[in-house]
């Protein structure tokens, strides 16, 4: 894959470059366990099927607009997620796109990370 290939597919599935660093810059400015959440979440929502730049850069923004409004009200994690983040991530996912595959070790991840960062302890 060429350079231009490259960031096109990257541009695709992240959106546009401007609005993909200013999401990375209201992410930064969550309290420490909500940007965890939210790195989790993201990384899961990597997974899904491009659709289109704005429609992807929009999940992401409205992803960052979801937890800031949590983290101004105080309100908890699992009380955004609740107790299955891979249910909650892929209803939120199915919002902006018709879906992707996602590997069950990422659903795994992604449920661990949320346990993470609610505070809670994982289950061995």
């Amino acid at each position: 894959m060429s350079d231009a290939e490259k960031s096109g597919f990257l541009a695709k599935v992240i959106g546009p470059r401007k609005r993909w660093k200013a999401y990375k810059a209201r992410k930064e400015q969550l309290p420490e366990n909500h940007r965890a959440a939210v790195d989790a979440i993201e990384r899961y929502l990597m997974h899904f099927v491009p659709t289109d730049a704005d429609s992807n850069a929009a999940t992401f923004e409205d992803l960052a607009d979801l937890f800031e409004q949590a983290a101004a009200d105080g309100t908890p994690i699992r009380e955004i997620v609740g107790q299955n983040p891979v249910e909650f991530a892929d209803a939120f996912a199915q919002n902006y796109t018709e879906g992707g595959y996602v590997p069950a070790r990422e659903k795994k991840r992604l449920a661990d990370a949320i346990t993470r960062a609610a505070g809670e302890e994982s289950e061995k």
